[in-house]
């Protein structure tokens, strides 16, 4: 078993491999002490999160172009940013914030509480992206002074001043929204001084920056989608960082290399098998745990992705208050797999299992397919190019049976309580439990999480294959990087050369 999906990882690595002349086809960046060149996988469709879904904008926008009024800290802490200091009234529906006088948007605007107010109710009327019915448990905003915005909730959130942490409370200018697919414009350390598509990101500097000046006065953010060519790309002086590595049999060669230091630690990431559970035969709960115990994750994760990465068995990662272990929910059992799908009538159903084409999808999908196929299930791998067609076709569209994503958003368990989402999920106990942590004590929104997180396992609503690490890669002569990815943002507000 195992040597047969090595071949097929192996044999399909192969026919998506770009050659890295191809892959990383402009000149090595300049070796300008000001300058940090940064590989990533994903490229952002445009700039603008709030009507484009997908980690790709955010990663390279927030915190660094964008502000909020808050952000998280290295260890997951809600710390201020473009808010000084908040309060919050006894009975937890009104947010004062006491704003920062100094800061300004790029296009020189200043940042006062009508901006605060514009930005928080835009997400209602405005956005179009998936996240956005988290404000909406925002009843107005109060321009109280300038430098204090007055925030009233419906009723009480628990989750509300976390999702401010998120792309969802960016701040924008009120004579900065006209195109922000091009031109976005916000508070942060840098400005996007140029794009180019299919290639790279160039971030400036912002010289009426009001906070601590970035220690890089420019950052070119670097696309390459095949990873030998990123590999090769910091190996040859192409760039400085790989900010995650997505192939994790190259890590040793790294390790090995004293000029690079690996930088190794978790992430908020649940690498999931998306189950299509509006769609036959996937409506069915006994084709859907079939599924779940006709996978041996462990081998995925030592196949995949070397067995770095945490079994976790749920969408809720170590790192979240209400976590608990359910990864032997589902043990490896084929002949239980078979069993219910002979129960559900389904003994050799066929599926289209529509991936997008980034290393760790194929490599998962590939043991995906093979283990499945042991049970009668026959596997029909589709990768997609991400993050347009996917987000288009899988993610909006919902035209899929099964997929394979790397679920990024903090707290994204929140996520099947909408029907309406790719999940195609509705459980109302599911529901009434979010809704009664959302609004409970800390102890009551800790328990009312677990029970979520209970009943989408035994309803098998999805697979969660693995939590993702992360694994940075850079020269030796740039520091800062925080260990553990816990929010959307790449931060590079932290990164200074040795």
């Amino acid at each position: 078993m195992k040597a047969r999906i090595h071949a097929t990882v192996a044999a399909l690595s192969a026919l998506l491999v770009v050659s890295g002349c191809s892959a990383g086809s402009s000149a090595t960046v300049a070796k300008d002490p000001g300058t940090l060149a940064i590989g990533y996988t994903a490229e952002p469709a445009n700039f603008d999160f709030t009507r484009t879904d997908g980690a790709a904008i955010p990663q390279a926008l927030l915190y660094n172009v964008y502000e909020g009024l808050v952000k998280l800290d290295a260890d997951a802490k809600i710390v201020p940013l473009l808010a000084e200091s908040w309060t919050i009234s006894e009975d937890r529906k009104t947010y004062d914030f006491k704003l920062r006088k100094d800061a300004k948007f790029s296009d020189g605007a200043p940042f006062t509480a009508e901006d605060v107010k514009f930005s928080l109710m835009r997400v209602k009327t405005d956005w179009t992206v998936s996240i956005k019915s988290t404000m909406d448990v925002v009843d107005r905003v109060d321009v109280v002074a300038p430098d204090h915005a007055r925030v009233v909730l419906t009723k009480p959130s628990n989750g509300w001043l976390f999702s401010l942490t998120s792309r969802l409370g960016a701040m924008f200018s009120r004579t900065g929204v006209a195109d922000l697919a091009n031109k976005p414009i916000g508070t942060g350390p840098y400005t996007v001084s140029s794009r180019r598509r299919g290639d790279s990101i160039v971030l400036k500097q912002n010289p009426a920056y009001w906070g601590r000046k970035p220690a890089y006065s420019t950052v070119v953010l670097k696309y390459i989608k095949d990873p030998t060519a990123l590999n090769n790309a910091l190996l040859s002086n192409g760039i400085d960082v790989i900010s995650a590595i997505t192939v994790p049999d190259s890590i040793p060669q790294f390790q090995s290399d004293d000029r690079f230091t690996v930088v190794e630690g978790t992430t908020n990431s649940e690498v999931t098998l998306a189950f299509n559970n509006a769609r036959p035969p996937l409506n069915d709960v006994r084709v859907r745990r079939a599924l779940s115990y006709a996978i041996d994750r462990k081998a995925l994760l030592d196949t995949a992705w070397g067995g770095r990465g945490t079994l976790i068995g749920s969408m809720v990662p170590p790192t979240d208050p209400w976590y608990e272990d359910l990864s032997n929910a589902y043990p490896f059992d084929p002949a239980k797999a078979k069993a219910l799908l002979a129960e559900a009538g389904q003994p050799n159903p066929s599926l289209r299992l529509r991936i997008p084409n980034l290393p760790y999808a194929v490599s998962a999908a590939q043991v995906v397919a093979s283990q499945l196929a042991d049970v009668g299930v026959t596997v029909t791998i589709e990768p997609l190019d991400f993050p347009a067609v996917w987000l288009k076709q899988v993610f909006t569209d919902r035209d899929y049976d099964l997929s394979i994503i790397q679920h990024v958003e903090a707290r994204d368990i929140v996520t099947f309580g909408r029907p309406k989402y790719y999940w195609g999920y509705d459980s109302k106990p599911v529901q009434q439990n979010l809704a009664k942590a959302d609004a409970g004590t800390p102890q009551e929104q800790v328990d009312a999480m677990r029970q979520v997180a209970r009943r989408l396992s035994k309803d098998a609503a999805a697979d969660w294959l693995f939590l993702f690490p992360n694994v940075i890669v850079a020269k030796n002569k740039v520091t800062g990087f925080v260990r553990n990815q816990v929010s959307e943002s790449f931060d590079l507000t932290g990164l200074a050369p040795r």
